[in-house]
Parts: C-alpha cells; structure tokens; sequence
C-alpha cells in the first residue's frame, strides 16, 4: 500500500485488539489484491440513544488504480461482525474489480433483430 492504512475509531472505546483485527483484516485484502494504494477504515455508533443496544457502523474506503471502492455497513450490534460484512462485501467489490481490469467481465450476445424469445414455430 501507497498510503499507510488510516483507522478512525468514533464514539467506541478504543482497543489495541479492535485496531489489530481491522489491520490483520486489510492484510488479508492486500494478499488477495496487492495494487491497493490506500484504505481508510472508520467504525464508529452514531445512534448513541438507540433503544435496542448498540449499532456499529463500518465505512471502508480503498483507493485502487483508477477507481475507488466504498463499503458502508451499518446497524450491527457487534463490531467484530460488523467488520467481517464490511470486509467480506469490500473483497467481493475487489473481486470484481480484478475481473474488471482482466477483462474476465461476462457480456451477454446481442439479441437478433425481428426474433422474439416467446415466438412458437408452427
């Protein structure tokens, strides 16, 4: 990575072992993916008064060479599975974006002109 990772924690203790999963999970991305350039991780609880125990949202931005990929999951009640939705969905999106860049995207034929897909011959 270009840019050293960023991690912004809001309105959650801070925990060494908090910062250490979210580093070990963006390890995994960058051995699944090494062009990434930089990632920025925010997990915060905006809805302090919510009724029905905390929420945890996860926001993972990665910069990659000519795109940038944005995964927001909110309302988890555990950060540690908020983290692995958010990290899963972000390695999906890298997926794709790998195929992307291969060229490996599927392109469905063209239909022909004048056939009708629910035409009966008779």
């Amino acid at each position: 990575m270009q840019i050293p990772l960023q991690i912004t924690i809001r309105d959650v203790e801070h925990s060494e072992a908090l910062e250490a999963h979210i580093r070990d999970k963006v390890n995994k991305l960058e051995e699944f993916f090494e062009n990434i350039m930089s990632c920025r991780v925010v997990v915060e609880m905006p809805h302090k008064h919510h009724h029905q125990g905390k929420q945890f949202n996860v926001r993972i931005d990665i910069s990659v060479p000519g795109s940038e990929i944005v995964v927001n999951h909110d309302n988890h009640e555990d950060v540690y599975v908020a983290l692995r939705d958010a990290f899963d969905a972000a390695k999906r999106r890298l997926e794709d974006y790998a195929r992307k860049i291969r060229g490996n995207v599927k392109v469905h034929a063209p239909k022909r002109p004048g056939k009708s897909d629910s035409s009966i011959e008779e």
